[in-house]
């Protein structure tokens, strides 16, 4: 959408230029936003790429690919095979941008951009979405040079898609840690917006096995694999489930998506207690913790711990 001018209603009367309301068309027409031009036209485009399907790649990122000069490319040899794939015959200048030198090259490639525009890729999505991306947009925000984005392919958004699982409110967490998950899913497990994790096919199982002994085995999840290609498979069920199923681990990208959790209504007094009863009646004190903060909500860590110092203050 275009911007209104200062001091007006947003709204061109008959008197207006005919070339102020032909100009934004012919813009919008060829693909180009007139919001996002600078002044001496040169931006930095963030355009997201296919995450599975090369059927996928919108109008505007082959164009984009045939007209730039310059592309940062998370992996420059998978942006040739794109190309190539794409039938684009234009050969750019081809920068490295990875997690590795992202932040050293941000100035670099900023000032790049203040020359001819810059296309940015990376290997599957959208640029900065858990890849390369974030400092070179935030350089670019600092030194006043336009960024703009052509949208498209979203593991993200796929994922919640397709999951089952409320949409109206959610969190994206990224790359599940590979160390101290207990306790990173811990302080998740009263978050009641819809949960969504990256996370490597090798350790889902016991990603997935971890998050049941924090958020509960009834916890709803679903198991979003190889979205958009030939074997794209979406698992849904309990924690304790599809933990199960995943056991001995999986092939093929993941995205894991967590139902929030429920209003909390238990005092969390009164869970302790309920937490020292069970221990009281043969529990290990860690079981006691989980099993309560199944039923409540409350957080496992904060069970176990105030359970912990109540019982030896007593």
């Amino acid at each position: 959408m275009g911007r209104a001018r200062a001091g007006d209603d947003g709204v061109r009367g008959s008197s207006a230029n005919a070339h102020d309301v032909e100009k934004p068309v012919a813009l919008a027409l060829s693909g180009v936003a007139p919001s996002c031009i600078g002044d001496d036209g040169e931006v930095i485009i963030l355009a997201a790429t296919p995450i599975g399907n090369l059927g996928d790649a919108s109008r505007r990122l082959v164009e984009a690919l045939e007209n730039a000069e310059t592309i940062a490319a998370e992996d420059t040899r998978t942006a040739i095979h794109l190309m190539r794939a794409l039938g684009v015959e234009n050969r750019p200048r081809l920068i490295p941008l990875h997690e590795h030198n992202e932040t050293a090259r941000a100035a670099e490639l900023v000032e790049a951009a203040r020359d001819s525009d810059l296309l940015v890729l990376t290997d599957a999505g959208m640029p900065t979405v858990s890849d390369p991306g974030f400092p070179l947009v935030a350089a670019a925000a600092e030194a006043g040079v336009t960024v703009t984005a052509l949208p498209g392919p979203s593991a993200v958004l796929t994922a919640l898609a397709v999951s089952g699982l409320p949409t109206d409110r959610f969190a994206f967490e990224g790359f599940v840690p590979r160390k101290g998950r207990a306790s990173y899913f811990d302080a998740l497990a009263t978050e009641r917006r819809t949960l969504v994790f990256f996370e490597s096919p090798n350790r889902i199982g016991d990603t997935l096995a971890e998050l049941a002994a924090s958020f509960g085995p009834d916890r709803r999840v679903a198991v979003c694999r190889e979205l958009t290609k030939l074997h794209e498979e979406v698992v849904r069920g309990t924690a304790a489930e599809v933990a199960e199923r995943f056991a001995d681990g999986a092939r093929g990208e993941i995205v894991l998506v967590v139902e929030g959790a429920g209003a909390v209504t238990t005092d969390p007094a009164d869970a302790v207690e309920r937490v020292l009863g069970l221990v009281a009646g043969g529990a290990r004190l860690k079981e006691a913790a989980a099993d309560v903060a199944a039923e409540t909500g409350l957080g496992r860590r904060d069970l176990y711990e105030a359970a912990l110092a109540a019982r030896r203050s007593r």
